[in-house]
C-alpha cells in the first residue's frame, strides 16, 4: 500500500534538520510529501518555516512513510523502537553513527528491513559535506539507491562504500572536520605572530585551504606533486615542510583520525 507521506524523520538534530533543509530548498521532496516526529514540541516548531508536516507521534510516522530515518540519539533508540512495536517499517535511513544495521534491524524486530547507513560531517551544515553512505540493502532496487543518494546529495559529496568502511568514514570526515578546523585555527594563530591582524590571518589562512583543496580535487597533481611545487615556488616553503614533518605532523592527524574511527569500530564488532 502506497504510503502518506515520502520520508518520515523520528528525531530532530543537527543532521536531521540538515537533510529537511537540504531536500526542502532543493525540491527533491514536496513538503507535504514530509513528517518529522520528536518528543520535544519546541524543535519541532523550529521547522516551521520548512513547511513540513510535524507530529510528536513517532508511530504515526513510522506507519505512514515509505523512508524512514532515524536521527534520534544513539542511546535513546531502543527506546523509540519499543513504541514503534509492532510496526514493520521497509525501508529504513539511519544518521545514528554508532548504530549497526544488525542492531537497528534486531531493535525493530523486523529482520528483512532494508537499511541504510549514513556517516555525515559537520560542513552538511552548509551543504559542504563529506558523506559515507552504505546502501548495499537497496542494491536490488536502484530507484531507492537513486532516491537515498539524492538525498545525501543536498549535503555534499557522497562516497557509497560498505558498513565496514563506515568507521574510516567517521575518522576521515569527521575527526577531519577537526584537525582542519585545528589547523585552520593555527594557521590565523601563526599568521597574528608574525605580525598579521587576526582578519588578515583568516582571509588568508581560509583561502589558502580552499584553494588546496580545490587544486588536489582536480586531480591534475597527486598530492606528493603538489606539495613539492608548493616548495619549489619557493624557498621557505621547504623548510615549513621539514618543520611539519620534524614536530610529526603525519603522525598526530593518523592518531586523531584512528581515536575517531575506533569510536564506531567499537561498536561494530
Amino acid at each position: 500500500m502506497k504510503k502518506q507521506f515520502k520520508l518520515g524523520v523520528i528525531g530532530c538534530s543537527f543532521f536531521s534538520n540538515a537533510v529537511l533543509r537540504g531536500v526542502v530548498l532543493s525540491d527533491l521532496i514536496r513538503e507535504k510529501k514530509i513528517i518529522v516526529s520528536d518528543e520535544n514540541g519546541e524543535e519541532l516548531d523550529k521547522l516551521d518555516y520548512l513547511g513540513v508536516k510535524t507530529t510528536l507521534n513517532h508511530r504515526f510516522v513510522a506507519e505512514n512513510s515509505e523512508f524512514l530515518l532515524f536521527a534520534v540519539k544513539p542511546k535513546k533508540f531502543d527506546e523509540v523502537a519499543k513504541e514503534l512495536e509492532g510496526v514493520r517499517p521497509e525501508k529504513v535511513i539511519s544518521v545514528m553513527d554508532v548504530l549497526t544495521k544488525n542492531h537497528i534491524k534486531n531493535s525493530l524486530g523486523v529482520g528483512l528491513i532494508k537499511v541504510a547507513r549514513c556517516v555525515p560531517n559537520l560542513p552538511c551544515e552548509i551543504g559542504s559535506g563529506a558523506i559515507g553512505l552504505d546502501m548495499s540493502d537497496f542494491n536490488k532496487s536502484s530507484d531507492d539507491c537513486d532516491f537515498i543518494s539524492s538525498v545525501f546529495n543536498t549535503l555534499g559529496m557522497v562516497v557509497s562504500v560498505e558498513e565496514s568502511k563506515l568507521a574510516a568514514v567517521n575518522g576521515v570526515s569527521c575527526g577531519g572536520s577537526a584537525c582542519t578546523f585545528m589547523f585552520i585555527d593555527s594557521l590565523i594563530e601563526a599568521g597574528v605572530r608574525e605580525g598579521l591582524t587576526k582578519n588578515e590571518a583568516k582571509i588568508l589562512a581560509v583561502q589558502t585551504v580552499l584553494g588546496c583543496a580545490e587544486m588536489v580535487q582536480r586531480e591534475e597533481n597527486s598530492v606528493e606533486e603538489l606539495t613539492l611545487l608548493a616548495c619549489n615556488k619557493g624557498g621557505a616553503s621547504a623548510g615549513t615542510v621539514k618543520a611539519l614533518e620534524e614536530k610529526g605532523l603525519r603522525g598526530a592527524v593518523g592518531s586523531a583520525v584512528e581515536v575517531c574511527a575506533t569510536r564506531l569500530k567499537g561498536q561494530n564488532n
